[in-house]
């Protein structure tokens, strides 16, 4: 079953087989063959000229980027031509990533990579539910070279600008999109558990990474890999539109308050007994975020899961769970950061920076607690900053006492324009008020809607200890509760049993897409990730509350 690249077409295949072409993509980062690789080839290349033949079937991005050695001329005649660049995987040099998308508000999570071979074949797909795949033209062309032809009545094709907002209106719908081409509003669906947001992403196969070839003249495809090879300072075309080190993921969490019956459990069953289970998948995230609310204090009472009075401290030692999950920046808005007084805020705040985790949203002072947390990372450059909404005896920092920093609109507003305007993506989290309901109320929409207008890329609610609601505004992602990370609520109220992580992925300077990761609660300390049918009831209440 091996077929060509633009050979035989879907339909003469037999038995729903997927081609092996398919299956044995090249890696397009991996090491050059021995022969193609110019570092350590013993063979002095042939003098470089001829002809070369560019597929059309080569997405434009791609073709605007070639850089075709003066010694080639280009030619319209695939058949004579001394070099082809073109859609195949005999002699990758390329690819061209793919992503299977859908509304945010899609509860599936993925398909393998036989339902995509058969939903392009026209056969009805269950977890499809018969819908056609939408893509644009040039996608389409680009699957054709690769696949063969589809099913007249397997895709269809819609401009590229009016995409996202077809497939919103005409829920469900599934799509095709360029990597790059990815944003907010659409989710990233996984083939065979694969997806390219993943920061493990290989292209090898993944079933949506189109290989582009260098095929021909063998002596000329090694000139021309001489000269104008991946390993070469001017290379033919980009080695993918998908470039890993352009990358950066953040995982965004709720609340933190090792207190109370978590803090009694942590005795029980060990420090880092919460990182059991999340622990690996918030270290793989380049930046992972934390809000603790509250203070260590070398004399806080041992820990009660009876406590009634709602003032609150940490062990010292309990900051152990916090390094075993990859702590990298510390969010201090919350309302108990001061409850041990002057001297347990600023105690907790050199244990961070003895661990160098930067913090923001609450400081030693209102200066310092101000000052945003800037990251550069893989060219992305990230503002975390922050602010206490509720105020009064929850936000103490002023000029000369430490604590949280208390919500002043329109300072925040000037600093996230200066924030941009020095190229920063501003992430704005919030101590707000807790509604125990999935619909964001009023007073949280004014504010929230309030610092993504003046230029947040993400909004997140960092109090409620349940999930809530989302939304989208212009460029800005809307999060409005995450709900507990490592807090004592299981139990007490209806929906505080489970929770939201969200992973949100930035590329190049923009912020392209979110995950949300589902964690259900096993004791009062540690969360777990949930089972599909845990995962499918969260985020249905969850879109529910945002209106989708």
């Amino acid at each position: 079953m091996l077929t060509s690249a633009c050979g035989s077409s879907i339909g003469q295949l037999e038995g729903g087989a997927i081609p092996t072409a398919m299956l044995l993509q090249p890696n397009a980062t991996a090491t050059l063959p021995t022969s193609l690789d110019p570092r350590v080839s013993t063979e002095v290349p042939a003098e470089l000229g001829g002809t070369i033949w560019i597929d059309p079937a080569i997405p434009a991005a791609f073709q605007s980027q070639l850089n075709i050695p003066t010694e080639l001329t280009r030619t319209e005649d695939r058949e004579n031509a001394t070099l082809r660049l073109e859609v195949n995987g005999q002699n990758t040099i390329s690819s061209w990533v793919l992503a299977f998308v859908a509304p945010f508000p899609t509860l599936t999570e993925g398909i393998s990579t036989q339902e995509m071979w058969s939903a392009w074949r026209g056969d009805y797909i269950e977890v499809l539910g018969g819908r056609r795949l939408r893509m644009d033209a040039e996608t389409y062309t680009l699957l054709t070279a690769w696949w063969g032809a589809a099913d007249q009545d397997a895709v269809l094709i819609v401009p590229a600008d009016e995409m996202l907002k077809m497939a919103w209106d005409g829920r469900p719908a599934w799509g095709i999109v360029p990597f790059d081409a990815l944003e907010p509003r659409w989710k990233v669906l996984t083939i065979d558990n694969i997806s390219p947001i993943q920061k493990g992403f290989a292209p090898r196969n993944y079933s949506l990474s189109v290989p582009i070839s260098l095929n021909g003249d063998s002596d000329q495809v090694a000139a021309l890999m001489s000269t104008a090879g991946p390993l070469s300072e001017a290379p033919l075309l980009p080695v993918s539109n998908r470039d890993a080190d352009k990358l950066t993921t953040i995982a965004l969490t709720g609340v933190t308050a090792m207190v109370r019956a978590t803090a009694w459990e942590m005795e029980r069953k060990g420090i880092t007994y919460g990182a059991t289970d999340i622990g690996e998948m918030l270290r793989e995230a380049d930046i992972t975020h934390v809000s603790n609310e509250i203070p260590f204090d070398e004399d806080c009472p041992p820990p009660s899961p009876n406590v009634d009075k709602l003032v609150f401290c940490s062990a010292p030692k309990y900051i152990e769970l916090l390094e075993a999950i990859g702590t990298d920046v510390i969010e201090l808005t919350g309302d108990h950061f001061n409850d041990w007084g002057a001297e347990g805020t600023l105690y907790t705040i050199q244990m961070y920076k003895d661990r160098g985790w930067p913090y923001y949203g609450g400081g030693e002072n209102l200066e310092d607690g101000r000052e945003p947390v800037l990251f550069e990372h893989n060219g992305n450059k990230i503002a975390f900053i922050g602010c206490n909404a509720k105020g009064g005896g929850y936000a103490t920092a002023a000029e000369n006492t430490p604590g949280a920093v208390e919500c002043d609109f329109p300072w925040f507003e000037e600093e996230l324009g200066r924030l941009m305007a020095d190229g920063y993506l501003p992430i704005f989290t919030f101590q707000h008020q807790e509604y125990y309901t999935f619909e964001p109320r009023q007073d949280q929409v004014t504010d929230f809607e309030r610092v993504a207008q003046a230029g947040a890329v993400i909004v997140s609610g960092s109090q409620a200890h349940q999930a809530q609601g989302m939304e989208f505004l212009g460029d800005s992602t809307i999060m409005y509760g995450l709900g507990n990370l490592f807090f004592d609520q299981l139990g007490i109220y209806e929906n505080a049993s489970s929770a939201l992580i969200a992973r949100h992925v930035f590329y190049d300077g923009r912020h392209i897409s979110t995950e949300l990761i589902v964690i259900k609660f096993v004791d009062y300390v540690r969360p777990r990730f949930a089972t599909e049918e845990e995962r499918v009831d969260l985020l249905s209440k969850v879109f529910s509350g945002s209106g989708w």
